[in-house]
């Protein structure tokens, strides 16, 4: 607990005295104000190039988590927001003349001018000089006579610019264009709606940031200046190429505004838009390296931005101020300080940044969902950023996740992860596939006694489909020396005692055997003894699409594939197929994905090819579709096929995601029942996005580009992830690979934990009395972050 006057008692001081704030948004503002607030001896002098009542946008939404902080920070500031706030639980998704309501979200919005407003007084009774109407010097030449310069000077931030090799700046330009406005009448929710237009796909965002006034219905409130009384922010948003196809693009701001109001004319009842010096806008989304540098330290938009649809940039640097604040009083010096304030604040915002980025993909690829029916629209919109959840939504409104559920097909009270997915003569019980996972523990490519209890044990803990890790078509075609074959009939046998313990042990579970070869990115190291790295001995010749090995100078150069080789590995292919099918697998999966020898013909990164199976995509597809047509013809017509594929190089040049799409088209014309997205491992030098679920945008594309089963991949490490993917309509299967490492049973435990115990998730009879979650010991939440008296 920290005194309300100054420095706690018997800690001297040791932060800035002098301090110079470049901006006047709230974030600017509301550090300053913390500052002098904790020490009133401060020389805090705040510059605004803008008159005190210039504001551009309308309304600014804050979450009950920003507002607690503010609370325990400075309740004069709080107490004068809740005077003003508009609050209002309900969102409001319009899709083709269907609104369906999703409730329980608790918003809480007010002006951005009146917000302003506020940190003013705030500031001028505290004793902040504020110097309107001014340029701030230079961040450098204020450096020299300040102890600490906030440069709080937004997304265009020239401090960041005029220090980009300290900062290290990168922005990030997006797809679509947007434009600010506002409605004279309060929305009586948060409102998505789309519009389907002959130019393309747009969409509005509208919330309430004022109500009414009792004595003037809003329908009869003349047009004119805000006053605060009754007002909406509204923001239309669509791709660059429907904004230009519409004419937006030669359009003056106020023919911009009568045409968004006369196309979403539904939604405003009739009403005009206000617009206050608005234009079109394109997101850009800034990253810095470093948010200090020396004494001048960035804030909101300066250091970091996040798509407006998943909230308020205000909220971020309202947050940045608060914790900066806090890491001064805390720390002995500002050096400690700065660095405290960027460790505690940068996990929160990239993770606010990833969430961001999912939902700003969602609106750039809106028209890939309109055909949805209207509830899973809604549900998918909602759930976009995966920061809603389907379990946090079905608490926050249980009638609408429910009927959503129905309409998806769930039995009632069954999880959407435990509805069960046919495809071909295979019915899987639930939608959890043990995703394929490579043990380096065979011998002679013979699985042994670990692969029974590996996969037996997977198969009993629940999963729908159980797969095994890549098995090699050849001893060529193996990754390391203790690779899994099926090239041998004592493979087949050892093959066949697991596939016999999966069908008697766990009755309705699936197996499945995914085939490969290794290309260029065989003869190495078992992976705990370096990971792509070569052979000491023992090696083999390797074969690949081109001469291309996987790193220069480390592994080896792999020989160009003939017409004798292509055809000699397309029938080690058909062989292995054919003796799968005699093994009992339920399922089989053409591996086409990281840099193995299929995928090596796909990517243009590891496909220089000159001939008929190399250059365009058309040509690249050409030999693996080959290959999945000789393994199609081994393979019995009623079980079923999947193709793992790489849907991104994570590298320029490589495989795009457009070009995943194509190449999915490609194996389902070919007869493949599903699609298993993964991403990357193609080149050692990719690049990839990581984060939660960070691979199921490719899925999504695919699925809902051409309406085929998709496997989604990728850090989903939560029976609430599955859930929402699926009932979102961005996967059909969820695969887990780590989750199911750390525990064999994760199905039947995410089972328990939601309650559930219907067939989809049934526990062997020797392990039923376990099925229930033992009881765990309370934990209490943390003390607030930063308390004033």
């Amino acid at each position: 607990m920290t005194s309300p006057a100054g420095p706690r008692p018997g800690n001297p001081s040791t932060g800035p005295h002098r301090i110079a704030v470049i901006g006047g948004g709230p974030g600017g503002l509301y550090a300053a104000a913390l500052l002098k607030r904790l020490d009133p001896e401060r020389d805090i002098t705040l510059w605004e190039r803008n008159a005190p009542d210039d504001t551009f946008g309308f309304g600014v939404v804050l979450s009950d988590e920003t507002l607690g902080g503010i609370e325990h920070a400075d309740p004069t500031v709080h107490r004068a927001l809740q005077k003003e706030f508009v609050r209002w639980d309900d969102i409001d998704i319009v899709h083709r003349g269907h609104t369906q309501t999703s409730g329980g979200h608790g918003f809480a919005a007010l002006g951005r001018r009146r917000l302003l407003e506020i940190l003013h007084e705030r500031c001028a009774s505290l004793g902040v000089r504020l110097r309107f109407r001014t340029q701030a010097p230079p961040a450098a030449e204020l450096a020299v006579s300040y102890d600490l310069v906030i440069a709080a000077d937004g997304v265009h931030s020239p401090t960041r610019t005029a220090h980009a090799d300290s900062f290290g700046p990168r922005l990030t330009n997006h797809r679509c264009r947007y434009i600010w406005l506002a409605a004279d009448f309060a929305l009586d929710a948060f409102r998505f709606e789309t519009a389907e237009t002959a130019y393309g796909v747009m969409q509005l965002h509208g919330y309430p940031f004022s109500r009414p006034s009792p004595d003037r219905h809003p329908s009869t409130r003349p047009f004119g200046p805000p006053d605060d009384s009754g007002a909406s922010t509204v923001i239309v948003e669509m791709r660059e190429e429907v904004w230009r196809a519409a004419g937006f693009d030669t359009c003056d701001p106020a023919e911009s505004t009568r045409h968004c109001a006369a196309i979403f004319a539904d939604a405003l009842g009739g009403r005009p838009l206000r617009s206050n010096n608005s234009s079109w806008l394109t997101f850009s989304t800034v990253v810095n390296a470093h948010w200090s540098h020396g004494n001048t330290v960035l804030i909101g938009d300066a250091a970091h931005t996040a798509h407006f649809s998943i909230g308020s940039g205000t909220k971020l640097a309202v947050e940045d101020a608060l914790a900066l604040a806090a890491c001064i009083e805390e720390q002995p010096g500002l050096p400690a300080a700065l660095a405290a304030y960027e460790s505690e604040r940068r996990p929160v915002v990239e993770s606010t940044q990833r969430a961001a980025a999912a939902s700003l993909r969602w609106f750039e690829e809106l028209g890939r969902y309109v055909d949805q029916p209207p509830r899973q629209f809604a549900f998918n919109l909602l759930t976009r950023s995966r920061r809603v959840t389907h379990d946090n939504l079905r608490l926050r409104d249980a009638s609408f996740t429910a009927a959503v559920e129905e309409e998806f097909g769930c039995p009632p009270g069954t999880p959407p992860m435990f509805t069960p997915l046919r495809l071909r003569g295979l019915e899987l019980r639930n939608r959890v596939v043990v995703s394929p996972m490579d043990m380096y523990s065979a011998t002679d490519g013979v699985p042994g006694d670990f692969h029974l209890v590996h996969l037996g044990a997977r198969a009993l803990g629940g999963a729908g489909l159980v797969m095994t890790e890549m098995v090699c078509v050849s001893p060529e075609g193996r990754i390391t020396p203790g690779c899994t074959g099926l090239y041998t009939s004592a493979q087949a046998t050892a093959w066949t005692r697991i596939t016999d313990f999966v069908h008697t042990g766990s009755p309705g579970t699936a197996i499945g055997v995914q085939l490969g070869h290794s290309g260029r990115k065989g003869a190495t190291k078992l992976m705990w003894d370096g990971i792509d790295q070569p052979l000491d001995e023992g090696d083999w010749p390797l074969v690949a699409a081109s001469p291309i090995p996987y790193a220069h100078g480390v592994n080896q150069v792999p020989h160009t594939l003939d017409r004798a080789g292509l055809d000699a590995v397309r029938e080690q292919f058909a062989d292995a197929a054919h003796r799968a099918d005699a093994c009992g697998f339920d399922l089989l999966e053409l591996h086409c994905a990281h840099g193995y020898l299929l995928s090596g013909f796909l990517s243009p990164l590891t496909n220089h090819r000159t001939d008929r199976y190399g250059g365009s995509l058309e040509n690249r597809l050409r030999y693996p579709l080959e290959v999945f047509d000789a393994v199609r013809e081994r393979w019995p017509d009623d079980r079923p096929m999947t193709v793992r594929i790489s849907a991104t190089d994570w590298a320029r040049g490589g495989t795009t995601a457009e070009d995943a799409v194509e190449i999915a088209r490609a194996f389902v014309a070919h007869g493949a029942d599903a699609i298993d997205v993964s991403t990357g491992q193609v080149v050692p030098f990719e690049r990839p996005e990581y984060g939660r679920s960070y691979q199921t945008p490719y899925a999504d594309r695919i699925r809902n580009t051409l309406c085929v089963p998709v496997i989604a991949v990728g850090a989903i490490s939560s029976w609430d992830d599955v859930n929402s993917l699926l009932l979102a309509g961005r996967a059909d299967l969820c695969a887990l690979a780590r989750p199911h490492l750390y525990d064999p049973h994760w199905t039947l435990h995410a089972a328990a934990e939601q309650g559930h115990a219907g067939p989809g998730a049934p526990w062997p009879l020797p392990y039923r009395a376990g099925s229930r979650i033992p009881p765990t010991g309370r934990t209490d939440a943390p003390k607030p972050r930063l308390t004033l008296g």
